[in-house]
């Protein structure tokens, strides 16, 4: 299934895209995209579903972050070799993994608020994962089948606070927001997860091009990492890691600026698109 949320801020409806990519509303059989329904067995139980029998939503309506209050966000730094060399970094022995706050989720399409004091504000597009069903201490081979889906996640990042201020840890400078979504996409309609391009354009130059299938730690063997240390409950955000190119890889550093315009876009995963705008 191909999953979103379609409304006004705190009042969107779970919505999937048909054959023919139309919105049908599916909040008669689900209330919201959230830990209490992110699991495989609903998602068995809504597979069932005519799709094609359900309302059709105006295309023209908010489309929300595609998760909602998730149980964690966890991130994963430097996990594409070119990215960690250009920022100067040695290439990790296992996986860096930081947090992002679960509230800063936000709409694929919402501006992103820059306060003046954010004179380093830099972006990064990630697969991000969601976990379906319950993980502890899996192996590679079975770890995507606790994965419930897959989007787009841009790690939006305050490099000034993440590399002057947090003191090695990340968490301050990594939860501003993160646009999520549009769409949350099954496994079902993912042929090799770790072999996707991913790209991301800012007023309309390729800042990033990239594959996942250059990850220093794919897929699998994050869920079956992470999952020897800690339980990776149902509606766990994984975002994996974000290509070189980045702002403060450029040659002098191009931070994010008012009036920047982003576009973000993932093999089978849709789009992203936005403008920065001042917080006031």
């Amino acid at each position: 299934m191909k999953l979103l949320r379609v409304g006004p801020w705190g009042k969107e409806k779970v919505c999937a895209l048909d054959n023919q990519n139309k919105i049908r509303d599916l909040s008669s059989h689900v209330n919201d995209l959230n830990p209490g329904t992110l699991t495989l067995s609903n998602l068995t139980s809504w597979a069932k579903i005519d799709l094609e029998k359900l309302p059709e939503i105006n295309n023209n309506l908010r489309i929300g972050s595609c998760i909602n209050k998730p149980s964690n966000i966890l991130c994963i730094g430097l996990n594409y070799s070119l990215h960690a060399k250009q920022t100067g970094s040695k290439l990790p022995k296992y996986p860096i993994v930081f947090n992002k706050s679960p509230d800063c989720l936000q709409g694929p399409y919402d501006p992103i608020k820059k306060r003046k004091t954010q004179e380093k504000l830099d972006y990064e597009v990630e697969l991000a994962l969601v976990i379906g069903k319950e993980a502890k201490n899996v192996s590679e081979a079975s770890a995507l089948d606790y994965v419930f889906g897959f989007f787009i996640l841009n790690d939006i990042s305050d490099r000034h606070v993440q590399k002057e201020i947090g003191n090695g840890h990340w968490t301050l400078g990594k939860s501003w927001c993160a646009p999520a979504g549009s769409i949350l996409v099954t496994k079902d309609h993912i042929k090799e997860v770790n072999n996707l391009n991913l790209s991301l354009s800012v007023n309309g130059k390729i800042r990033q091009k990239g594959n996942t299938k250059n990850m220093i730690f794919n897929v699998n063997y994050l869920i079956h990492h992470i999952s020897k240390y800690m339980v990776l409950k149902p509606g766990t955000i994984i975002s994996t890691g974000t290509p070189a190119g980045t702002g403060m890889e450029q040659v002098p550093p191009k931070f994010l600026q008012v009036g920047d315009k982003l576009e973000l876009a993932i093999d089978n995963l849709g789009k992203q698109n936005y403008e920065i705008i001042e917080d006031k």
